[in-house]
């Protein structure tokens, strides 16, 4: 095996992009995520900050450019900032690209200005809503004026905030301008994203969530003249452009859409588990190897067996009437 060569998968993908989840725990409990009681994995089952940086430092040297830290809530993770500024060796040198985040916003008034510090940015901010009420209802435990003063203070330490809305029938759906004029005001993308049949269904049945992406577009178009954009950001977002705003709007159509074909991501668990497509259960367990040696020769040779038993494409189907492709594993375990 080339021990030099890239990260390419069986169908000739490099594999450039990976989205690290650095815990399963959260301050909130968003329904479509988490139960409300969840039970937490074992500490000694989690990669520690130093197992994390090896782990992340081998798929940067084997070509991996752009590392997204996910959670749960990632700032949440007792130290976190030791692992960001540890990634920050990897920006100086040129090997990674781009260092970013996927947060709730909750925590962001605390660590805006480190992360900027440790070369962080853009940040992605997860809301669904405006409304107070709706977002203590949604998030169970969140309150929404923490995270608007966290947006501020990402916007004032220099970061870019793209926010990412989940679209869900019957309760952003009248916020859906709102939502655009406010992202507009102050010069943040958004990205809206169709709900995903994953982890216990319980009450929110998932099918009576969905919001066709197709459907939330016309919506648009009543309004605005509406141009597609060719542009990727390397995520599987789809973007449009609002002409009489020029503002950039991503769409994440993971059922209604098949993204595949490009992917280049591959997502890593908070124990050391890679998942090479987020809509299947074949994963590669990567910390025993990772504990096994401080040699990382064993380490980068699992790597590479799990990238080459990548799929082409994932399953998740809503057309049929039993959600095919349905996950049993909580978002919060592999990262958004």
């Amino acid at each position: 095996m080339d021990t030099t060569a890239p990260l390419v998968d069986p169908f000739q993908r490099a594999i450039s992009y990976l989205r690290v989840s650095v815990t399963d725990r959260c301050d909130f409990r968003c329904v479509y995520c988490m139960s409300e009681n969840m039970t937490f994995l074992p500490k000694k089952e989690l990669l520690t900050l130093e197992e994390l940086d090896r782990m992340c430092s081998a798929f940067v040297r084997l070509g991996v450019s752009k590392l997204r830290i996910t959670g749960g809530e990632p700032l949440v993770r007792r130290d976190i900032m030791t692992f960001f500024r540890a990634m920050t060796r990897h920006l100086d040198s040129g090997a990674l690209k781009e260092l970013t985040l996927t947060t709730n916003g909750s925590q962001l008034a605390k660590f805006a200005r480190d992360l900027f510090d440790a070369g962080v940015r853009r940040v992605n901010v997860s809301l669904d809503t405006l409304d107070a009420d709706k977002f203590a209802a949604i998030t169970r435990w969140g309150r929404l004026a923490q995270v608007l003063d966290g947006i501020d203070a990402a916007q004032a330490a220099g970061l870019r905030v793209k926010i990412n809305a989940v679209a869900l029938k019957g309760f952003n759906e009248v916020e859906l301008f709102d939502l655009q004029a406010w992202c507009a005001s102050r010069d943040m993308e958004l990205t809206f994203i169709e709900v995903m049949p994953m982890g216990d269904l319980g009450n929110e049945d998932r099918l009576d969530q969905y919001w066709s992406l197709k459907d939330l577009r016309a919506r648009l178009a009543e309004r605005f003249t509406l141009t597609d954009l060719t542009e990727r950001s390397g995520g599987p977002a789809r973007y449009i452009r609002l002409e009489e705003t020029g503002q950039k709007i991503g769409l994440i159509t993971p059922l209604t859409h098949n993204f595949c074909e490009s992917c280049n991501r591959v997502r890593l668990t908070c124990t050391g588990e890679l998942y090479m497509c987020l809509g299947q259960e074949d994963m590669a367990d990567l910390r025993t190897p990772l504990r096994a040696s401080g040699d990382d020769t064993v380490l980068d040779q699992a790597i590479r067996h799990a990238i080459a038993r990548k799929p082409k494409g994932h399953d998740f189907d809503y057309s049929r009437q039993a959600v095919d492709g349905q996950m049993t594993r909580h978002m919060s375990h592999t990262g958004g």
